[in-house]
């Protein structure tokens, strides 16, 4: 199977012809992470390849980093001595070394167009090989699972890439779209590798880096339930808009009810109303006695005396309280004429007999009592 590891350049240096040389690390021992399809198992989620030490720092892989072609970005198949002259941008020496858990080795770039992309920032390495990758489930002397291990690890060639999916760290499977960007066998067509780019999205106050298309769903979801709480905050207004209308009805018809209660007259309270009537039905009999007062106001009776007695123009446009004032001072006159007798206190005393029509004052009684009594029960009764 063919693979690639990722470092960056560090420790360069130009040489009086005009070439970069440094001095870098390309690969590690531990456990890489897969996919299961990077590895022929799709079935697989993830997939743990073990790299030991004794694999990455084998005589034998160590000595296949030297003398072997630097490219600019991978190239679509393992470089040959077909495609060399082709692909090949410098050389990687023959001091290389272990250098802790990495394997570091000198190299030289000798093309002008390389060495101007890593001024400009193209700085990491990928490395390419092939190895065998053995199904041999076990676990590490740090104790780490591993389902897999490389063995026979044998460099190709080593990659100028704008970025490795380590960093800084060396990598199986680093490189994007290339060749040995991910594990394949001999029967199989390099895969092109999408580079995936980051968004921050803030969820709950907290910012989380994620995918476009995770960016996408948080967004939609965060813009569904703003929906959701608007419709949840317009429900809820309704509702209270509601409440108020009804309990505003209630506290009319309580008013109503209160103010229907308020007119209602004790005993004592009626009797008090009931003289008043008679008294004021009496007067208007001995002031004018062909006056109707059956259904009449006291206001109304008192306005037809006063009409009665001086006329229409007399009372045209005149307010209740004018009316009522002439209606008493005529009361008075009455009282003073005939010797200083009081007409009102002989016709009360003899029972409107012989002044007043006793039946039409009986009659009116009657309905007046009649009308207080059930005035209660009615809305809007005076």
């Amino acid at each position: 199977m063919q693979f690639i590891d990722a470092a960056p350049i560090a420790g360069t240096r130009r040489t009086a012809d005009g070439y970069l040389v440094a001095d870098v690390k390309t690969a590690r021992t531990g456990i890489q992470l897969y996919a299961g399809r990077e590895v022929g198992k799709p079935e697989m989620q993830s997939v743990k390849v073990y790299r030991s030490a004794d694999q990455v720092f084998d005589k034998a892989s160590l000595g296949s980093y030297a003398h072997k072609p630097v490219t600019n970005d991978h190239p679509t198949e393992a470089v040959t001595a077909d495609t060399w002259k082709a692909v090949s941008v410098g050389q990687i020496g023959d001091e290389v070394a272990r250098d802790g858990e990495f394997v570091r080795i000198p190299l030289v770039v000798m093309d002008a167009a390389a060495i101007k992309a890593i001024d400009e920032g193209k700085r990491e390495l990928s490395a390419g090989y092939t190895c065998d990758l053995a199904w041999e489930p076990g676990t590490t002397p740090e104790g780490e699972k591993y389902d897999a291990i490389q063995k026979d690890i044998r460099i190709n060639h080593v990659a100028i890439v704008e970025r490795g999916r380590a960093g800084s760290q060396a990598r199986i499977g680093d490189g994007a779209g290339q060749w040995g960007a991910a594990p394949f066998t001999s029967d199989q067509k390099p895969k092109e590798e999408k580079i995936m780019t980051l968004k921050t999205v803030t969820v709950d106050g907290i910012p989380v880096e994620v995918t476009d298309q995770g960016a996408t769903v948080i967004g939609t979801l965060q813009q569904r339930l703003a929906d959701a709480i608007s419709k949840l905050t317009a429900t809820e207004t309704a509702h209270q808009t509601a409440l108020a209308a009804k309990d505003a009805e209630l506290a009319k018809k309580d008013a109503e009810l209160d103010a229907t209660k308020a007119k209602v007259l004790s005993d004592a309270d009626l009797d008090k109303r009931v003289q008043a009537r008679a008294d004021l039905v009496a007067k208007a009999k001995v002031l004018a006695k062909d006056v109707k007062t059956e259904g009449l106001s006291d206001a109304a009776i008192r306005k037809a005396v006063v009409v009665a007695k001086i006329g229409d123009a007399a009372v045209a446009d005149k307010s209740d309280a004018y009316i009522d004032a002439r209606f008493d001072m005529l009361v008075e006159d009455a009282g003073k004429s005939a010797g200083g007798v009081d007409p009102f206190r002989v016709a009360v005393q003899q029972g409107l007999s012989q002044t007043t029509d006793a039946n039409a004052s009986a009659t009116a009684h009657k309905a007046m009592v009649s009308d207080l009594e059930s005035a209660w029960q009615t809305k809007g009764a005076k």
